[in-house]
């Protein structure tokens, strides 16, 4: 029976050593199946889109606050116009009353009203 002695790292591998480096592989003792890897990925996945559904509806929420700005806007716009429009009206009625011609007129002494 003979043995055979065979180096324990080839000589190629032993030509690559430098200084200063670690040489040796880290190996778990926590061995993980399919399964687990499944529900890890899948774990995974579920907080990323959690994480951005909480970004999408903060977004969401800005919209909803600048949407009631804008109404508020639209609001007092119209608003405003009315007030434009009644503020025209009451001028003017107070120019037909401080005119050339209505202070040439005079008021008369009875008025009488048709009945039905």
């Amino acid at each position: 029976m003979s043995y055979q002695r065979t180096p324990q790292f080839s000589s190629r591998r032993a030509s690559n050593w430098s200084r200063n480096q670690n040489n040796t592989r880290f190996t778990s003792n926590v061995k993980l199946g399919p399964v687990t890897h499944t529900v890890l990925v899948a774990l995974m996945i579920t907080v990323l889109g959690l994480i951005y559904l909480t970004q999408a509806t903060r977004a969401t929420g800005y919209d909803y606050q600048a949407q009631e700005i804008d109404t508020k806007i639209a609001d007092l716009s119209t608003k405003q116009a009315d007030l434009k429009i009644e503020n025209a009206r009451l001028t003017a009625l107070e120019n037909v009353k401080n005119s050339s011609v209505a202070k040439s007129m005079t008021k008369p002494a009875s008025t009488n009203y048709v009945s039905e």
